[in-house]
């Protein structure tokens, strides 16, 4: 990078620390006063007949009588940090294009144009062993169909959605909601590098921000807009995927959801937002479709391991032994293994989704053989 646009670079990340300006004001400033370097030494005067109100123009003045360009961009080379503004081609032309925009980003990795095929994966950070399996299924075989798989690193669905993308040898996109020098959730950490080296991390927020809540609401308005589409996995009515998917409505990202249980809190919201009207997800290739990609062919999901396929509770090794001989359904399960219709039910799809058991219709099951 020359040194005219590394400061040129410099004096937008100093505007990025200046609260109450954003993309549309900074637009505002550059087009006063030609460039950025120009907008940041601005007298008090001119920054105010140019339309920015007193409290934008004392918290300029402030930021920048605290910051130290050159000194910025030497702590983000030594953290091997790059800024990609919102003017530069590297920067996602999807992200660009929604209200709000961040005029900055910090990034780990590469954005490529490839990855303008992302697909944003997200859902409740309290998953159950049927998100945890949808997830990993579903993203493998989208990350193996070059399919960028974008997240907002949390815990739950969120990080089985990284590191399924990670495991099929595909490209994925971590949105922080902090500085990137700061880990959160920390055990995380051992992904880090390998998302660097298969994607990118991303984040609009300076070196040293901490993970405060106010930060995520906003950062799932990223999650949405790199992405064509947002694929909610499992989702109560009050998690924060919601959210994103509300942000995709309004970005007029298309909105998937998978369908959980209907006795199931985790997949409460999934179920509304189809019932709303979002695309139903059952298999990889439903979201391909929506993708304008009907004849990509998914990848099969290589890394699930023996053990997911076996029964994980009694209750699944019984299911199974009454579906060997004939099809039984839901109601006739209940009364045999006299258990819950919601822990029958969980059973019967945890058992479909690892193919240990099909439909033969009229809501019926049998052991696939």
């Amino acid at each position: 990078m020359s040194l005219a646009l590394e400061s040129c670079t410099a004096y937008w990340v100093g505007f990025n620390r200046v609260p109450g300006i954003g993309v549309v004001r900074l637009r505002r400033l550059l087009d006063t006063f030609g460039d950025v370097q120009a907008a940041w030494e601005a007298p008090a005067g001119e920054l105010t007949a140019s339309g920015l109100n007193g409290r934008a123009v004392h918290a300029l003045l402030d930021v920048r009588r605290a910051f130290d360009p050159d000194a910025e961009m030497r702590r983000l080379e030594m953290a091997g940090v790059r800024v990609v503004t919102i003017d530069e081609p590297a920067y996602p032309a999807r992200l660009r294009e929604i209200y709000a925009a961040p005029p900055v980003l910090f990034v780990r990795g590469d954005l490529r144009p490839g990855d303008d095929l992302a697909v944003a994966v997200v859902g409740t950070r309290r998953l159950t062993a049927y998100g945890r399996i949808a997830t990993e299924r579903l993203v493998g075989q989208l990350a193996g169909a070059a399919v960028t798989i974008v997240s907002g690193f949390a815990r739950g669905i969120d990080t089985y959605a990284h590191r399924a993308a990670l495991d099929a040898g595909g490209r994925t996109i971590a949105v922080f909601g902090c500085g990137l020098d700061v880990v959160y959730p920390p055990e995380n950490r051992d992904i880090i590098e390998r998302i660097v080296a298969q994607g990118a991390i991303v984040s609009e927020h300076a070196l040293g921000v901490k993970p405060e809540a106010t930060n995520f609401p906003a950062r799932n308005r990223i999650v949405s807009g790199i992405s064509r589409a947002v694929l909610v996995i499992e989702a109560g009515m009050k998690s924060g995927a919601l959210i994103t998917a509300k942000f995709a409505g309004d970005q007029g990202r298309d909105i998937l959801a998978v369908p959980g249980p209907m006795t199931a809190p985790a997949s409460a919201g999934t179920n509304a937002l189809i019932r709303d009207g979002a695309r139903l997800v059952a298999t990889a290739e439903d979201v391909l479709a929506e993708l304008g990609m009907a004849d990509a062919t998914p990848e099969p999901v290589a890394q699930l391991r023996l053990n997911d396929l076996l029964p994980a509770s009694d209750v699944e090794s019984a299911v199974l032994a009454r579906l060997v001989d004939e099809p039984l359904g839901i109601d006739e399960l209940v009364r045999l293994l006299s258990q819950p219709v919601q822990t029958v039910a969980s059973a019967l799809t945890l058992l479909e989704l690892k193919g240990r058991i099909r439909q033969v219709g009229g809501l019926n099951y049998l052991v696939r053989r």
